[in-house]
């Protein structure tokens, strides 16, 4: 498919290259001819009818070029083509993106995984930056510990934040707030929250008593 027929092909305001997609478009083993050629086949459904000619009309490309993409697609198992009988009871071949799919999903884990890695190692990052000096290899492996012994990067970082917004960035103050908050059952940012905002409503309340109670005749003597 040449760039000018692609342009054109893409000005008819029909096309939706999914943003996932595009993203993961390097990690897939075939041309961008290839590529576009798949999403082309995405738009029609997970399963659609193999029709070259309508292919051929859409894209701007060769019925010899069609087949020479299904081959290698199949070859490199980003498609199935299955012969179905239709109501009519005539024999249909349709293309089916499964296997496409499912790459997509086995690469999109991959890139998940490799996200929470990178937040497991910028975790120590993050506390240095708010700590604003390198932490020690004792605070290393303190720190190391807490996620060992199960305690969330999540649940850190919001005693993190704690600790700072309190004007103390030492990890013996961070250690005793998750110790208080694994007492209480606090595990994640949602938790921390809820927690705060109860806490907040009973001083609240606490405060209201102390004003009901006071003893305004003896204010007046």
């Amino acid at each position: 498919m040449k760039s000018g027929k692609l342009v054109e092909f893409l000005k008819q305001g029909q096309f939706v290259i999914p943003y996932y997609l595009f993203q993961l478009k390097d990690k897939f083993t075939i041309s961008f001819e290839e590529f576009i050629f798949l999403i082309y086949l995405s738009n029609l459904g997970v399963k659609s009818v193999f029709d070259p000619e309508t292919i051929s009309r859409d894209l701007h490309i060769t019925l010899e070029q069609i087949m020479i993409m299904i081959d290698h697609l199949s070859e490199q198992k980003y498609i199935s083509v299955d012969v179905i009988k239709n109501e009519k009871g005539i024999m249909e071949e349709y293309v089916v993106l499964d296997l496409f799919y499912e790459k997509v999903a086995m690469l999109l884990m991959e890139e998940m995984n490799h996200n929470d890695q990178l937040d497991k190692i910028n975790i120590f990052e993050k506390i240095e930056q708010e700590f604003a000096r390198p932490i020690t290899s004792i605070e290393y492996e303190i720190i190391k510990a807490w996620l060992e012994n199960g305690i969330s990067e999540e649940l850190v970082l919001e005693a993190l934040k704690e600790a700072v917004f309190n004007g103390v960035t030492n990890l013996r103050y961070i250690d005793k707030i998750l110790y208080e908050w694994t007492k209480k059952g606090i595990k994640t940012s949602d938790d921390v929250s809820k927690y705060q905002l109860k806490h907040r409503e009973t001083k609240k309340e606490s405060k209201k008593l102390e004003l009901f109670e006071y003893d305004w005749f003896d204010e007046e003597e």
